[in-house]
């Protein structure tokens, strides 16, 4: 009986704990990897690094100056393959930021291909190679699915005058929407797979900014009318949506007449007294653009195209940027979708209905990237792949944030809404709110991008 107390004793507090951990792995993946994960990753990557390198193919023979100081200095009959150099390994809230020196031999392809057998090996739950620059390679481990229950980083992340964090990548960094980067993008998802949460986290960080929004949302503004208050201007029909595109591009022309009076390349090297607010075009469900049904409407699709792909090819310069959004988007169209299409170098796209789809988002930029589209499961909305026409991607998750939540944002800043005369006669009317608009500072250009 005595044992049985003693077991008994001990028994129920190691319970207690190992179910305490059970818990923290399920509901509280930070607290368990904070106590439980890092210190076992650390330790297994510190004792197998050497051997899990040599496994995976990562390693190269060492040049002959050094296996000469090995035989002859360090008197080792034996010279060991080289792996790269561990440079510095950081710790993070979800996982850790290895630094690789990579020997030369090795290129960062051949680490990217092993990265799968690296997660085995090391026992995380991904890993993500990124080059940082020539020979050098960061690892970047994640102990847990972030992209499960999505919490932005509180690192800050980098800032500019066109700049806005939207979603959480699966490596644990925050996605930015750099316009000065990718000026255009296209967003594609079927209904119900998240594409409407990624507009509205784009929006809301947009309405915070300095800039001009201007909304096409010819389902007679269903998305895009609780934004309002924040819009310069709104289109919520096809024959609108004509209109205010030859507002457009009579807005970009005049920009491009101020650019040659001071002979500077775009906006951004304006004098600050004279420099326009950037302009962010949102097209909610393009194709209701390109749908036709008489001869007069197939005259204004053709038009409206054409205006479109003038903003995708010219507009950067002006500070016109295009947001497109959309369940498909290819030749199947119409005339004008696939030269359109080749403009928006920004993907993102989230679940689809078909494998089609996911090739006309990222098929065309990064190949081995359809298939993550594919797998992408229907009880996760608003986990998506976003790539550019560098060939990178990632997977990446955008916070929960309702259609009451984001309008109350674009409400709250409301004062920024510039007055674009161009467009006076689409500025969407706000019932208890003064429709004059309040003209908005200029942005200064920040020191990487004047």
């Amino acid at each position: 009986m005595t044992d049985l107390a003693t077991l008994w004793e001990v028994g129920l507090p190691l319970a207690g704990t190992a179910g305490g951990l059970g818990y923290a792995k399920v509901r509280a993946p930070r607290v368990f990897w904070s106590l439980v994960g890092l210190p076992v990753a650390t330790t297994r990557f510190a004792i197998t690094y050497r051997s899990t390198m040599d496994v995976c193919g990562l390693t190269v023979q060492p040049s002959r100056f050094r296996a000469f100081l090995v035989r002859n200095v360090a008197r080792r009959p034996d010279v060991q393959p080289v792996p790269p150099k561990v440079r510095r390994l950081r710790v993070t809230s979800t996982g850790l930021r290895v630094t690789l020196r990579l020997p030369a031999g090795l290129e960062p392809a051949d680490v990217m291909a092993a990265s799968e057998r690296l997660r085995h090996a090391w026992g995380v739950h991904s890993v993500n190679v990124i080059e940082t620059k020539p020979g050098f390679v960061e690892l970047r481990m994640t102990g847990y699915d972030v992209l499960r229950r999505v919490r932005m980083p509180r690192r800050r992340v980098p800032s500019g005058p066109m700049t806005v964090p939207v979603a959480l990548r699966e490596d644990g960094t925050a996605f930015v929407r750099d316009y000065l980067k990718v000026p255009h993008a296209l967003t594609l998802g079927a209904n119900q797979s998240g594409k409407s949460m990624y507009q509205r986290n784009l929006v809301a960080g947009l309405a915070r900014l300095p800039v001009a929004l201007v909304g096409i949302d010819c389902k007679r503004g269903v998305e895009q009318r609780g934004y309002a208050s924040r819009l310069s201007a709104l289109a919520i029909t096809p024959e609108e949506a004509d209109g205010l595109l030859d507002g457009l591009v009579g807005e970009m022309e005049e920009r491009f007449d101020l650019l040659s009076e001071h002979g500077v390349g775009d906006i951004w090297a304006l004098p600050d007294t004279v420099r326009p607010a950037p302009v962010v075009v949102l097209v909610d469900e393009v194709a209701e653009l390109f749908l036709v049904a008489t001869k007069k409407d197939e005259e204004r699709r053709d038009r409206m195209v054409t205006q479109l792909i003038r903003l995708g090819q010219m507009a950067r310069a002006a500070g016109i940027f295009l947001e497109v959004c959309g369940q498909r988007f290819g030749s199947d169209l119409g005339k004008g979708a696939t030269a359109l299409r080749a403009q928006l170098t920004g993907r993102t796209v989230h679940r689809v209905n078909d494998k089609q789809t996911a090739e006309m988002g990222v098929g065309d930029i990064a190949p081995d990237a359809v298939v993550t589209v594919l797998t992408i499961p229907p009880d996760r909305p608003g986990v998506a792949v976003a790539g550019d026409t560098s060939g990178g991607w990632s997977r990446i998750r955008t916070p929960a944030l309702t259609a009451a939540e984001a309008a109350a944002i674009c409400a709250a800043h409301a004062h920024l809404t510039p007055d674009l005369p161009a467009l006076a006669d689409f500025r969407p009317v706000v019932p208890g709110a003064d429709a004059a608009a309040v003209p908005v500072p200029l942005v200064k250009p920040s020191p990487a991008t004047a």
